[in-house]
């Protein structure tokens, strides 16, 4: 006698959790498109705004909050079905 246990197979991850993936991969191309720029039009002239503050400090905070980000977003547990 075989009893056929039927389990709906679900993701891995809910609607929640895709939902703040999402978030922190636009956290990324934030911190990636505050990066650009800093280019001169004369390859013989060096442009120093390549060293701003937007480049060198925020950028890169910016993209390692959406790494981290992602992580939380990857590891929250999802809500409970009611």
């Amino acid at each position: 006698m075989a009893i056929n246990t039927e389990k709906k197979e679900e993701f891995a991850l809910g609607k929640e959790n895709l939902r703040l993936i999402m978030i922190g991969f636009l956290i990324i191309i934030v911190g990636f498109i505050l990066m650009i720029g800093g280019s001169s039009a004369d390859p013989n002239v060096f442009n120093k705004a390549i060293f701003s503050f937007q480049r060198i400090t925020l950028a890169p905070i910016v993209v390692m909050f959406g790494f981290v980000f992602e992580i939380y977003a990857i590891m929250k547990k999802p809500g409970s079905k009611k």
